[in-house]
């Protein structure tokens, strides 16, 4: 015996002829509105008020890429490399001796935390500078012996003042680090006979730079920013040139915001440096990577370019 189904509804009854599919009407926020009113209002004034200035605007982009200007630039870059190796290193080796069980080693790093991270880095720089009114000279035996102010140049005024501060907060960023890591790894790599020095180096440290990264590259933002300080020790980076050129060329205004153009300029691209290695590191923590700015842009033109409905 042959039966026919017809369409039916859960319950066996045949639906209503015409009946319509339940329409979704999205929740309205209007305070997402009213907020981006406010927030554009606001940006609208502040263009207004800077407009309404006596800004010579043309002044920027002619000392943009001036010969001065990109020889300080130059210096920024080169003391805030060396300034983030040498806090890089020594926070590693402050950070091992913290977590040290020797006692002495152990209280010497803390002390040497204490120490850089609870005295303003501007104070560090001006007591190096002026260490020459307390040893007239420097005197390492037979290795070297000179005058301090010949010794103690801005240039290595900069180095040490944010060099050596830098290295107290690293060494709470690298600490963090390795405690992340669970004990239960090292014990099985001893157990395994691995020396503790290898095991910090294959097992400990790789994954312990999924901590340490993200922190480092705001350090390394932070102290390209902090470079400017040392402007105050005679070292005459992008900050210091800006003021001299505006005092030379009657605009001082606008050679700051030149200054504050070029610093926006490098923090974005090493900003963009940290996301790829953040992402390179995540690997192997993550189902699946972040997607970079590149991929973002192209799936959002896809999904311009694609039609309403259509599938993905």
């Amino acid at each position: 015996m042959t039966v026919d189904i017809d369409k039916t509804d859960g319950r066996g009854d045949t639906p209503p002829a015409g009946a319509e599919a339940i329409k979704a009407i999205p929740v309205r926020h209007y305070g997402r509105y009213v907020s981006a009113v406010v927030a554009i209002a606001l940006l609208v004034a502040i263009v207004y008020a800077f407009s309404q200035g006596k800004i010579n605007w043309g002044a920027i982009p002619d000392y943009l890429f001036d010969d001065r200007v990109l020889g300080g630039l130059g210096k920024t870059l080169l003391i805030t490399v060396l300034s983030m190796l040498i806090g890089i290193v020594g926070g590693i080796l402050l950070a091992v001796m913290r977590l040290s069980k020797n006692p002495v080693t152990s209280s010497i790093a803390w002390f040497y935390i204490w120490f850089f991270r609870g005295t303003p880095v501007l104070v560090q720089l001006v007591v190096w500078f002026n260490l020459g009114l307390v040893f007239e000279y420097i005197n390492l035996g037979p290795v070297y012996r000179d005058e301090w102010a010949d010794f103690m140049t801005p240039f290595l005024t900069a180095l040490l003042g944010l060099g050596l501060n830098e290295a107290a907060y690293m060494a709470e960023i690298c600490r963090a680090g390795l405690l992340a890591v669970d004990e239960g790894q090292t014990e099985a790599a001893h157990a395994l006979g691995m020396s503790h020095a290898k095991t910090l180096r294959r097992i400990v440290v790789p994954q312990a730079m999924r901590v340490i990264v993200p922190p480092t590259g705001n350090e390394v933002i932070n102290m390209l920013k902090t470079t400017s300080l040392v402007s105050v020790v005679q070292y005459s980076e992008l900050f210091r040139v800006a003021q001299d050129i505006g005092q030379t060329s009657g605009a001082p205004a606008e050679m700051l915001f030149l200054a504050a153009v070029w610093y926006l300029l490098l923090t974005s691209v090493f900003s963009v440096g940290q996301y790829y290695l953040e992402r390179y590191y995540a690997r192997g923590s993550t189902r699946q990577l972040p997607p970079t700015p590149w991929q973002k842009v192209r799936a959002n033109m896809l999904s311009l370019g694609r039609p309403r409905g259509a599938a993905a």
